[in-house]
């Protein structure tokens, strides 16, 4: 391939991944080039599927032969040739689980510098040997701490679950994690026999009593005496505490339903020996201007700045008053003092002032990594590399998005290139270059409609982005609802936010705005769902959930609510075995389907048959999954197609069972666009199809796996599996960011499903950056004044007009000039 670097572009011939219909395409090197459509209209299938994927495969190829032989499963992109493309790096919305032991100081590579500073340059007690900089680290053998194993956390029983009704004495079984029958009725007795009283109420009972019962290591043998209608001849009894037989059965017992009885009086908790740090007693024993590392680790990034720069800032000759004992103004303390707040002062910048290197990744929004990828990439000295970034400005206030495109603006300035996909026009308006891909979605789309200056797209006839850009879109004007009721919170106190009153209008629309990090997710996915969820008395979604502890004064107005619906990003499935059909429900009607088939009767199918998740039916070489997966030295596993199946997940027998001259693989390859004409017969795939298609997803494959999805489709397929249930009654939906990865046609479809629910009497309460979407609420809930420790307070509540219109507000200007464009004052 020739490889052409003198013209300045990347030439981009005949891509035809996905749904792009060999495309050709010149893209300037050295640029800002912003890739923009509809979602689903191929521009990840572009910047990602085509360019980061051949720059990709061409550094594979560059690899020593024995590697390149594990990577052969790498597919090269469908393209015919791509000239002119330097090396390329992907900081993409990675969405899976990160893992637990991950946090903003591994993934910034931050805590690398900061636990050398303390090896080199820290404070030790008298007589105490220096460590070694992984002495510093939870996650290896020298540093993690010999109970919790680096972890921080570990299990252990609790009272009120071993004992959920202190009402009730130990004879009529207080102590829920006794066993019962014989053994039960054994360890009474030896109570009574120690002369504890087992008629008295729990809660009466002394406390040593009770917690000697329940936590006591000690085994004493106590004779029983016959008993009357139990035992005839007396006998030595031994005593086992609660928490004694509660870990012998989880050591012990080989039966699955007696370790899960048990595991039901366990709960994680804070480890006794590290605190939570994860960390040895000697590596917390090292200081460094007073504080422990795991201080420093728990330090909002704007207060560790604050106590390094003494440090970072002393002269050479400030630095030579070494003392022995510590090595805090040494040469060594002041050059990665000084190299710690150069590289923290960029995510400052960025908006992220509110972070701390030990917390847990797991728990960043898509957007927030991402921005800690695109600070880490500035300071790593790279330069003519293309950087793929995927909508770099998701889950950002307006006020944070200026930063961010200084940062992007320096690493162009460092001698790279940019391609950015990206749905927010004003980022699209900085862009040098734009390529607009269209029409539509899916089959529709795949097309490049323009290439070329920003301006020059304004003249593009049939580009959505172009209307919207260009301003020739009439926003929807809907008259302002008055709310029926009020839920009032007071005293509310979780994270950022402390003892915070806010008032949630119920049947309308609320905006929940404010700077990243201002306390807007802890309030409605975590405290408004929270207290709504323990009203109606549901299950936590998950373990995260069950532990999460708030603290409120007050709460009037939740019995309005007779349903809670959350509707976030997280995935919708973890493997590739989770799908759109799966998830919705539609699968079991078209597996239905398949069963009346004269052919399936006649050979005996059941509905089950057409299920990849049961054995009868699926392919055996992938188990249904038409992948099978491929782990690789050195580098993070991949799936390959199944051999065998070639990624139908049927067995052959199967397949030949078809429907309207399709078999069941075929119907899962479909686009929901296309089903929706296949199974119109169909009337519950029928419904299903329906709403995905209002909300903006017709362009996704039945089958399209659950790995594959953004978090924006995964909280969309969420929303229409709602909106198919039609219920009556009040439900409070909570909705994090439903417009992140939305081009402004997909954000209107998605805006008119949320006033629908919204006009049948439910209440809609969401977080949001977009301020189409906040200029189309009927209320506003605005958080500030900035992020962490500076945020959680209620800067302003009102309709859009009058939120626009508060004294210092972050939002309040933005939402005016917005407002202003709009030519409404509502």
């Amino acid at each position: 391939m020739h490889h052409d670097l003198s013209d300045g572009f990347v030439h981009v011939r005949g891509a035809s991944e996905h749904n792009l219909q060999n495309v050709d395409v010149d893209l300037p090197r050295d640029a800002m080039v912003a890739f923009t459509g509809v979602s689903g209209s191929g521009k990840s299938s572009l910047a990602f599927g085509t360019l980061y994927a051949e720059a990709q495969r061409r550094y594979f190829e560059s690899v020593a032969p024995y590697a390149r032989r594990l990577l052969q499963q790498v597919d090269a992109p469908h393209v015919r040739e791509i000239t002119g493309l330097p090396p390329a790096v992907a900081l993409q919305q990675r969405r899976g689980a990160a893992s637990s032991r991950s946090t903003v100081g591994t993934l910034t590579t931050l805590s690398n510098l900061l636990r050398m500073l303390y090896s080199r340059a820290g404070t030790y007690p008298e007589g105490a040997a220096r460590l070694g900089a992984e002495a510093f680290s939870p996650n290896t053998a020298a540093g993690a701490c010999p109970r919790c194993h680096g972890l921080g956390e570990e299990h252990d029983v609790s009272e009120e679950l071993m004992v959920p009704d202190t009402s009730l004495s130990i004879r009529e079984g207080a102590i829920a994690a006794w066993p019962g029958a014989w053994q039960g009725a054994n360890l009474r007795s030896v109570v009574a026999g120690l002369g504890i009283d087992v008629d008295a109420p729990w809660s009466s009972l002394p406390r040593k009593d009770r917690q000697w019962l329940l936590f006591t290591d000690e085994q004493p043998k106590v004779l029983v005496k016959p008993e009357r209608d139990r035992i005839d001849h007396g006998y030595h009894g031994l005593f086992w505490s609660a928490r004694a037989h509660v870990n012998h059965v989880l050591a012990t017992s080989k039966s699955q339903m007696m370790r899960d009885k048990a595991m039901r009086f366990v709960r994680t908790v804070r480890c006794s020996v590290c605190h939570g740090t994860g960390l040895r007693p000697e590596s917390l024993a090292v200081t460094f201007q007073g504080l422990s590392i795991a201080q420093a680790n728990a330090l909002p990034f704007v207060e560790l700045v604050s106590a390094l720069r003494p440090v970072a800032e002393l002269t050479e000759a400030g630095a030579a008053t070494s003392r022995a004992d510590s090595g805090e103004a040494t040469e060594v303390a002041v050059r990665i003092c000084a190299d710690l707040v150069a590289r923290v002062q960029v995510l400052l910048d960025l908006g992220l002032g509110y972070l701390a290197l030990g917390r847990s990744s797991t728990t960043l929004s898509p957007g927030e990594a991402q921005r800690l990828r695109v600070a880490t990439q500035l300071r790593s000295g790279l330069f003519g590399v293309v950087y793929v970034l995927d909508e770099p400005s998701a889950g950002l206030h307006p006020a944070d998005a200026r930063p961010l495109l200084d940062v992007l603006d320096a690493l162009k300035r460092s001698g790279n290139s940019l391609f950015v996909v990206e749905h927010d026009l004003d980022i699209v308006r900085r862009a040098d270059w734009v390529v607009d891909i269209g029409p539509g979605a899916g089959e529709k789309g795949g097309r490049v409609l323009y290439s070329g200056p920003v301006a020059g797209l304004e003249d593009v006839d049939g580009s959505i982005t172009g209307d919207h850009l260009f301003g020739r879109v009439e926003p929807a004007h809907r008259p302002r609802r008055t709310p029926s009721g009020w839920l009032h919170l007071t005293g509310v106190s979780r994270n950022n936010l402390g003892d915070l009153s806010v008032d949630v209008p119920l049947c309308v629309m609320t905006a929940v705005t404010g700077v990243s990090g201002s306390g807007k997710s802890t309030l409605v996915t975590q405290v408004l769902a929270e207290l709504v969820r323990r009203h109606l008395g549901q299950a936590p979604d998950d373990e995260e959930d069950s532990a999460l502890e708030i603290d409120v004064d007050d709460a009037t107005g939740l019995e309005s609510f007779d349903r809670l619906v959350r509707v976030d990003q997280r995935p919708i499935g973890r493997t590739p075995r989770s799908n759109l059909a799966t998830y919705t429900g539609l699968f079991d009607a078209v597996r239905k389907v398949y069963a009346a088939t004269p052919r399936a009767r006649e050979r005996g199918y059941g509905a089950g048959r057409f299920s990849f998740n049961v054995a009868e039916g699926r392919c055996s070489t992938c188990q249904g999954e038409g992948f099978v997966s491929v782990e690789l030295l050195f580098l993070p596993g991949t799936y390959a197609p199944c051999p065998t199946c070639h990624g139908a997940r049927y067995d052959a027998e199967t397949l030949e069972v078809e429907y309207q001259g399709k078999n069941i693989a075929e119907v899962l390859a479909l686009s929901v666009d296309e089903a929706a004409a296949f199974l119109a017969d169909v009337p519950a795939a029928a419904r299903s199809l329906t709403t995905l298609r209002e909300v903006g997803l017709g362009y996704l494959r039945l089958g399209q796996p659950a790995t594959e999805l953004s978090g924006g489709e995964a909280q969309r397929i969420k929303l229409a599996t709602e909106l198919q249930r039609a219920r009556r009654g009040h439900a409070l939906y909570l909705l994090d960011e439903p417009t992140a990865g939305l081009h402004p046609a997909d954000i209107a479809l998605l805006l008119s499903q949320l006033h629908r629910l919204v006009d049948a009497g439910n209440t809609v309460v969401l977080v949001e950056h977009d301020l189409d979407t906040i200029v189309s609420a009927d209320w506003v809930i605005d958080l500030g004044p900035g992020g962490g420790d500076h945020g959680g307070h209620v800067m302003a509540a009102g309709t859009p007009a009058e939120v626009s219109q508060a004294e210092g507000s972050a939002t309040a200007p933005y939402l005016a000039a917005r407002l202003r464009s709009h030519g409404k004052d509502r």
